[in-house]
């Protein structure tokens, strides 16, 4: 992930109320994301959904390799 992107990424995060930014008068200047309650309400979904994704891993890799045999 390059600078910009992530920049860009935590822009958004801000702007949809899942992070705060705060500015830290330093030199250079420091920022410090924070996560909000609304992003903490993400943790459950989040959770369940990396559960799913390694119960399924066997699934997605043999759906992978049926697809790339197709594809020969």
């Amino acid at each position: 992930m390059t600078h910009k992107s992530l920049a860009d990424a935590l822009k958004r995060l801000e702007r949809h109320g899942r992070v705060t930014r705060t500015v830290i008068p330093t030199t250079p200047i420091g920022v410090v994301y924070t996560i909000t309650s609304l992003g903490h309400s993400l943790r459950e979904p989040f959770e369940a959904l990396c559960s799913w994704a390694l119960a399924q891993e066997q699934a997605m890799a043999e759906a992978v390799t049926a697809y790339d045999k197709s594809r020969e």
